[in-house]
């Protein structure tokens, strides 16, 4: 589960010339670099040699899919290259404009990297269980004749981020595209930098997570799709102004003015290191501050030099309270998948960790302004989750796991068991205090991620499980020892709330696999 190679250098290519190349002439139309002829021409976007897997994504029937798909694993077809022809069917289709589809396009990656961490026979369950997910939802959607993307043919002008931003808030969802397919043609760096500009107009889950998952799969689907990636987070923003509220430029506003008055604009980020102490400190910050305070705690940190890497692990870990002291979804908010106290899905907290994972993700690779704001609207968007003065529950409610919650077995066979049991008994308490022990006596993080692995792949999750998953694989990597086993603790105990509600076509997708 190692980081992929920077698609910073996939950016910094896009649109030089001697791409158009290596991509051919449709994909060439499809970035808008070709003739305007051809561009005028085109309707579908078609992408290459992988556009009959694509179409197969489409339009095989979801009954057929997972035979299918087992049949080209027996030919060969790397696992790799089925996900890369997911994500592009499901970008063409949904574009960025459906809840069930993004949230899928979303599970991708991390699907194929829990795929990396499986047994070498079950390798394929957690790709499986989401291209089902993918193409059920193609086919509910509408199919191939309700495809949300088309070609858009780039202009020969050098428009600017305000330009783009002015589009997205007048509504004007073809001359944005036009706007972004230009920009991306002259510089990809500065197109998904000025699409950042637009994300940040409102802090919101998938407002933010979008974009950060598009990029992140620029290695799968190669660099000649960023465009097609990049333009579902476009899409999302413009439909997105259709809800456009006051507070969204009062927002804007405060960020410009923590970053003129904490003169952040055209500085280097900072390289000094927290004290453990102080990392706390920012971090409960973060987490009991009205959303004002915490961006403004996050900007001073940046003014002082700290490095933002660990100005984010104070961010993740503000989130990561929520999930651990979240007293579980009311019953008035309860739906199918998602009774009273559970906390898998779209609950507070996953959100809010998912969104400072993308935050922090989308600060490291992009450039000037946005390497700040990022962290800074991370921590305002925790905070704003919090409920900011508004709701004060969470300040008050205990963190898991509890005093009686945490066991008192100390061998790791009998703890692992004991997981195991809480898990399958949906004591999201005790299965946080099981894992909360297990850090205490040293045990090997990847056995306990292991453990909980094999439900983040059978159990349904309501869209969020392999999303989640991955955030805290990523988040736990990355966040110093002293602080590093919440992530895990958070982990088990979402584990433990989503069991007992298995994944539409796994039962089917073991039988296939021999598993």
């Amino acid at each position: 589960m190692n980081q992929p190679q920077s698609r910073r250098e996939f950016l910094a290519d896009v649109g030089k010339g001697t791409l158009l190349a290596t991509i051919g002439p449709a994909l060439a139309a499809e970035f808008g670099i070709t003739t305007h002829a051809a561009a005028g021409e085109a309707t579908v976007l078609n992408f290459g040699d992988m556009e009959s897997l694509v179409c197969f994504m489409q339009e095989t029937p979801v009954s057929k899919l997972q035979p299918a798909l087992a049949a080209k694993l027996k030919e060969g077809m790397p696992l790799k290259k089925l996900v890369a022809a997911g994500v592009l069917a499901n970008a063409r289709n949904f574009g960025g404009e459906d809840y069930v589809g993004f949230h899928t396009l979303m599970a991708l990656h991390p699907a194929l990297k829990m795929a990396a961490s499986m047994p070498d026979k079950q390798a394929a369950l957690p790709v499986f269980k989401v291209l089902y997910r993918n193409t059920n939802r193609i086919q509910e959607f509408g199919g191939r004749g309700d495809e949300v993307l088309h070609p858009v043919a780039a202009g020969d002008d050098k428009p600017s981020a305000a330009d783009l931003h002015n589009a997205v808030k007048d509504k004007d969802t073809d001359g944005a595209e036009k706007i972004f397919a230009t920009m991306m043609k002259n510089s990809a760096d500065d197109g998904f930098n000025a699409l950042l500009e637009c994300v940040q107009d409102n802090p919101e889950v998938h407002r933010t997570v979008l974009p950060y998952r598009a990029w992140d799969l620029l290695d799968l689907v190669g660099r000649e799709n960023a465009t097609t990636m990049l333009r579902m987070a476009l899409r999302y923003c413009l439909n997105s102004e259709k809800y456009r509220r006051p507070e969204w430029d009062e927002n804007a506003n405060a960020l410009s003015k923590l970053i003129d008055e904490h003169k952040l604009m055209g500085r280097d980020p900072g390289t000094r290191s927290m004290e453990d102490s102080v990392m706390e400190k920012l971090s409960m910050t973060i987490f009991s501050g009205t959303p004002q305070d915490a961006a403004g705690a996050v900007a001073a940190a940046l003014a002082e030099g700290f490095d933002p890497h660990e100005i984010g692990e104070a961010i993740s870990l503000a989130a990561n309270q929520l999930v651990l002291r979240d007293h579980g979804r009311p019953p008035e908010w309860e739906s199918p998948g998602k009774p009273p106290g559970s906390v898998h899905g779209d609950s507070v907290g996953v959100h809010a960790s998912d969104s400072v994972h993308a935050w922090r993700n989308l600060s490291q690779v992009s450039k000037g302004r946005n390497v700040f704001a990022c962290l800074i609207l991370g921590a305002w968007q925790v905070a704003r989750d919090r409920g900011g003065n508004s709701v004060q529950h969470f300040l008050e409610w205990e963190s898991m796991p509890s005093k009686r919650q945490i066991s008192q077995t100390t061998d790791q066979a009998k703890l692992l068991a004991e997981l195991d049991d809480n898990i399958r008994q949906n004591m999201q308490g005790h299965a946080a205090g099981v894992v909360h022990r297990c850090g205490i006596q040293g045990i090997d993080p990847e056995v306990v991620f292991k453990a909980l692995l094999r439900y983040a792949v059978s159990e349904d999750g309501a869209l969020h499980a392999e999303k989640y998953f991955q955030t805290t694989w990523d988040e736990f990597h990355r966040t110093r020892p002293a602080f590093r086993w919440r992530q895990l603790v958070s982990l088990a105990r979402v584990t433990a709330s989503e069991f007992g509600r298995p994944a539409p076509g796994q039962a089917e997708a073991r039988e296939l696999l021999g598993v």
